[in-house]
């Protein structure tokens, strides 16, 4: 068995590496060494040189700097198992610099955007429509992750809370507000819920006892946005989770509290959104202002 195939069952067998993840990192370091091979090279004998050569010639190539980062990863991953398989006494990777990745703004809905697409859920046939509904009331009101949304216990809002308590990550719990149309939208979910039986809030029509699937979220989405009439890319679980941090930041609540309700680790993660708000200024000003469409003169 080559290297290359004791390093991809490795990551198969120790760290569950999806079957693209291993796909890409055969193709990663197939390419390297045809480029190093074509230089008269070896992968197997590769220096640092060699390899930031490569990612150099990527980069040369036009390829995003996202993927060159991937390849870098694979990279080192890769001689990390050489070095520990006793293959190689040097990791040539150590002193890689990776390449800079600049950070996209998150894409949101506007407001009006929003009450459009909780509108428009009274177009799908009953009862979907109500659970439609109450999904996006909730979604938009505490900007939960899809994998939370769609495995909120019945028991969460048993009693009509005006705070939900949600397990996210690494199983911490945070609290989050509802809002007045979200607690009214799940009231009246409950009362049309058809599997009175099932503990989810939004169960599967599909698969007794469980609840929907996140697959399942973005196609009652997708109608939801075709009804509304906007782009079903433009429309998502975690746009809408976007949308819910921009709009409270653009009303006035702090950063801190938005961190909070988002459940962000690093209050860095959250100050994204302060970005966007920043451009929209930016755009706002550009648009209206009276002198915006005046030439400047030297």
């Amino acid at each position: 068995m080559s290297s290359f195939e004791r390093f991809l069952e490795m990551m198969a067998v120790e760290r569950g590496a999806a079957r693209n993840t291993l796909a890409a990192y055969g193709r990663d370091l197939e390419e390297c060494q045809d480029y190093l091979e074509s230089q008269g090279r070896s992968l197997f004998k590769a220096t640092r040189e060699d390899l930031a050569a490569w990612l150099h010639h990527q980069a040369d190539q036009g390829m995003a700097a996202r993927t060159q980062s991937r390849r870098l990863s694979c990279l080192r991953q890769f001689f990390g198992f050489l070095v520990a398989e006793g293959d190689r006494d040097d990791d040539p990777t150590t002193r890689l610099d990776a390449p800079k990745i600049g950070r996209s703004l998150p894409r949101v809905l506007s407001e009006d955007e929003v009450s459009r697409l909780i509108n428009a859920t009274k177009h799908l046939k009953p009862p979907r429509d109500v659970m439609a509904r109450a999904l996006l009331e909730v979604a938009y009101a505490t900007g939960l992750r899809v994998s939370e949304l769609a495995g909120l216990p019945l028991s969460a809002v048993a009693r009509d809370p005006k705070v939900l308590i949600v397990r996210g990550k690494g199983s911490k719990e945070r609290m989050v507000p509802l809002s007045e149309p979200a607690r009214d939208a799940i009231a009246q979910w409950k009362l049309v819920r058809q599997d009175l039986k099932n503990p989810w809030l939004f169960p599967s029509r599909r698969n007794v006892g469980k609840p929907l699937t996140r697959a399942n979220v973005f196609t009652i989405l997708a109608l939801v946005a075709d009804h509304a009439g906007i782009e079903r890319a433009r429309v998502s679980p975690h746009v809408l989770r976007h949308s819910f941090a921009s709009h409270l930041l653009a009303h006035g609540a702090d950063l801190r509290s938005v961190q909070q309700m988002l459940g962000h680790a690093d209050i860095a993660t959250t100050e994204i959104y302060t970005h966007v708000l920043d451009e929209k200024r930016v755009a706002l000003v550009t648009q209206h202002h009276p002198l915006s469409g005046l030439k400047k003169s030297d």
